[in-house]
């Protein structure tokens, strides 16, 4: 059943759209009627698309001979793991400079976190169109250098800042962070829907899984490893440039300026070999948003890969938040090892997305989807019950990595198989932007939710979530009869 929907999904993107001018709607249903009169054009289609998957080399070797998207892969890894460990700094500058005797910091620190997420929140659907009349290469590069200069700007500004009083209550040097961690959120939500769009300009259609097994777990697994490993990497940069910097502790901000830096350093390689002629216009804001949420509504595929996708981010951010508490009860560790049990599910994708992206060109997407979410859950269950047990904790962790990967890397492929060069943008992001919030909605109430509820309730609940995003994406996604 779903196989067939596999097939129409090559069939979308091998052939090229015959009526790019027209609304979404018409367009779809003009382009039906013509594949209606001309039968054997689209059986000439067919054969080639299965020509082209057949010659296809399988796995990851024809995605690492590929170097336009070795260089986009590098550039995500080092600006995904800066955004990452960009919070982790802000904690650091604010419990150095702002925090006073007796006093938490909890309040400054969601001050920053409600910082970060609200240009996710205003500008993610706004950056996509955007994006869509842009070329993708310029946005890459430039908004990864901005983000490195206005992290390297921060001590200097700090430092000035010390004298000039108080804003509303607030120190200007706090009013300072706030703002700086505001725009880099912003530059973020053009940076991501660019990334997204240009994979499928550098990639075969055949090697796409393959690249999103990399793309993918590079993304989820820097939520996960970007807050286990942040401190001991910023210590480490505190610690190599204490006799340039007199111990000032600068080698923070400068670890975080440099990675967003070579990101933009290395994406300057790229060549996406993008169409230029339809990014012309203007962009109409508004109606390409509504276009860009009609386009989803009329694909039913793309609308359940997206719920998946945010599903799967929900359930990593409130793991982030729950791992403390599971390192609290685990008597073998002490809170502050709780990234021993979050590197457990970096390792699960990463070996997730080395199945994937060697079989997973084997399998029906929709039966993948109904592994993986069983597989979910069942972890879920599983760290309910046996949250006290190290390894078996250990155990279930990495499963739910892997189960994850089986997932989120189809979901992601999907999405850009089925969506057209001209609607990228828009649709991912209105994906950029409901992640965010997926991740930013757990992170908030995860720790809440424990405090009254309790581990195995939460672990129970969150399971309940991804059984029932199941059954819901597969009732959304699964082929209509017609008559």
């Amino acid at each position: 059943m779903f196989q067939e929907s596999d097939a129409d999904i090559t069939k979308t993107v091998t052939a090229p759209d015959p009526c790019p001018d027209r609304p979404v709607k018409s367009r779809t249903a003009v382009c039906a009627e013509d594949s209606k009169d001309q039968p054997d054009a689209a059986a000439s289609s067919n054969t080639v698309s299965s020509a082209q998957t057949s010659e296809s080399v399988r796995g990851f070797w024809p995605v690492l001979q590929n170097a336009n998207f070795l260089t986009l892969w590098s550039g995500q890894v080092f600006s995904q793991l800066a955004d990452k460990v960009y919070l982790v700094l802000m904690i650091s500058i604010i419990a150095s400079q702002f925090e006073s005797p007796g006093q938490t910091i909890s309040g400054w620190v969601s001050a920053i976190m409600i910082a970060f997420t609200i240009p996710a929140v205003l500008f993610g659907s706004l950056a996509g169109v955007y994006v869509d009349h842009w070329a993708k290469k310029p946005v890459l590069v430039i908004t990864n250098l901005l983000r490195g200069v206005l992290v390297v700007l921060l001590p200097g500004l700090l430092w000035l800042s010390q004298d000039w009083g108080t804003f509303e209550g607030l120190p200007i040097g706090f009013c300072l962070l706030l703002v700086t961690t505001f725009l880099v959120s912003t530059l973020t939500q053009f940076f991501a829907p660019a990334e997204q769009a240009v994979i499928p300009l550098v990639v075969k259609q055949g090697n796409l899984l393959s690249a999103n097994s990399l793309y993918t777990t590079t993304m989820m697994a820097s939520v996960i490893i970007g807050f286990a490993v942040g401190e001991p990497l910023l210590a480490i940069a505190d610690r190599w440039l204490a006799p340039l910097d007199g111990g000032s502790g600068m080698g923070k901000d400068i670890l975080v300026g440099v990675s967003y830096g070579l990101a933009g350093l290395l994406l300057l390689l790229l060549n996406p070999h993008e169409k230029r002629a339809a990014k012309q216009s203007e962009p109409h804001v508004w109606r390409d948003i509504r276009e860009g949420l009609q386009y989803i509504q009329q694909q039913p595929l793309v609308r359940s890969a997206l719920i998946q996708l945010v599903l799967l981010f929900s359930v990593f951010a409130a793991l982030a938040v729950l791992a403390v508490r599971l390192a609290e009860v685990i008597t073998v560790l002490k809170s502050s090892q709780f990234g021993f049990l979050l590197a457990m599910a970096g390792v699960g994708m990463a070996i997730g997305a080395a199945l994937i992206g060697q079989f997973g060109q084997r399998f029906a997407r929709s039966h993948l989807n109904v592994v993986g979410s069983a597989g979910i859950t069942a972890t879920l269950i599983g760290l309910a019950f046996f949250a006290e047990s190290l390894w078996i904790c250990l155990l279930l962790i990495g499963l739910l990595g892997l189960f994850a990967a089986v997932v989120g890397i189809p979901m992601q492929t999907t999405i850009q198989e089925k969506t057209p060069e001209d609607m990228r943008g828009k649709v991912f992001g209105l994906q950029n932007n409901l992640i965010n919030i997926a991740l930013s909605l757990p992170l908030a109430l995860a720790g809440l939710a424990e405090t009254f509820l309790g581990l195995k309730t939460v672990f129970l609940g969150l399971a309940a979530l991804v059984i029932t995003g199941g059954i819901v994406t597969w009732y959304i996604s699964r082929p209509k009869l017609t008559a």
